[in-house]
Order: structure tokens, then C-alpha cells, then sequence
């Protein structure tokens, strides 16, 4: 028993690497890996998804504050997913070779998905349906690029989804106590 056994068990370790490896073969297109290579630059730190909402906070004044906050809920979400992968510091996928290079060492949670699925809910909130598509695809990327688990995805994914949940009524009226 390895120390990583508590967080991938032998059960979720084999459906990890099976997935991993049928969605990264898919790579072979090179459409698919250009596309999937993108995103991953994209999503690099959050930028595409800080920029939406920029982008949203600029065009719908009325809103503005509501789209700020959701983005500042958006960059929350990649840093607590930073914060993370310092704890827990799961090794990225050995068994397959990554299209793209990495700005760390740790895959759980992903933080790709963490920014793409916070910025999904929250600009989705407020009127945004289109982005909810694009950050599944940012998410399948990184399966795509072979350089996270399905289960750093989800995972990721799922504290993004979390942290709008938390700051929904931060987001919606500006205050705690609206």
C-alpha cells in the first residue's frame, strides 16, 4: 500500500488509467490535439475564464459588479485547487505522454477544471449558457493532453462548482447580508 492508496485506491486507479488512456489516444487526430492543446493554453492559470468575465463585466454594465465578483469567485476556485495539489501532491499521469508541458508537478484537482466549471456556473448565472460547453471541452482536454486522472476532473470540477455555490449570494447581491 503506497501513500496515494487513500485518495486512488486500486479500483478507481485502474478505471482512471483506462479512461485516461482511451480519451488521450484520441489525440491521434491531430485536430483533436490541436484543439486539445489549445484549450490547455487557454486555460492556463484561468486566463481564458478571467477574460470572459472581464469581457462580461465590460459589456453588461448593469451587471458589473455581479460579473466581477463571479470572476473573482472564478480565480478563488483556481487557487484553492492550487492550495490543494501542494496537500495532497498526486504525481501527474506517468503512463502516457503529455502534449503539453505543465506549470507544476501535482495533478489532483485539476485546476484547469476547477476555473472552467467555476467560471461555467457563475457566467451561466448571469445569462452566459455558451461557456458551460466550452469549459466541458477545457475539461476533456486535459484528459486529451494526458495530464490529469479523470478523477483530478471531477474532483476539480467539483470544487469549482463549490466555490460559486459558497459565494452565490456574495455574487448575486455584493454583500453577505445583501
Amino acid at each position: 500500500m503506497d501513500h496515494l492508496d487513500a485518495i486512488d485506491p486500486p479500483g478507481l486507479r485502474g478505471a482512471d488509467h483506462r479512461i485516461l488512456t482511451a480519451l488521450h489516444a484520441r489525440a491521434r487526430d491531430p485536430r483533436i490535439a490541436g484543439a486539445a492543446r489549445a484549450l490547455s493554453w487557454t486555460g492556463e492559470h484561468g486566463a481564458l475564464w478571467l477574460a470572459a468575465g472581464l469581457a462580461g463585466a465590460a459589456a453588461d454594465g448593469g451587471r458589473r459588479g455581479a460579473w466581477l465578483r463571479g470572476t473573482a469567485l472564478t480565480a478563488g476556485a483556481h487557487l484553492v485547487s492550487m492550495a490543494v495539489k501542494r496537500v495532497v501532491r498526486r504525481p501527474r499521469p506517468a503512463h502516457v505522454e503529455p502534449l503539453v508541458r505543465t506549470a507544476g508537478r501535482h495533478s489532483f484537482p485539476s485546476s484547469h477544471a476547477a476555473s472552467a466549471t467555476a467560471a461555467a456556473v457563475a457566467f451561466g448565472a448571469l445569462g452566459a449558457p455558451a461557456i458551460a460547453p466550452l469549459a466541458a471541452a477545457m475539461c476533456l482536454s486535459r484528459l486529451v493532453v494526458g495530464v490529469h486522472y479523470p478523477s483530478d476532473v471531477a474532483a476539480g470540477a467539483a470544487l469549482g462548482a463549490l466555490t460559486v455555490r459558497l459565494g452565490a449570494r456574495w455574487m448575486d447581491t455584493g454583500g453577505i447580508h445583501g
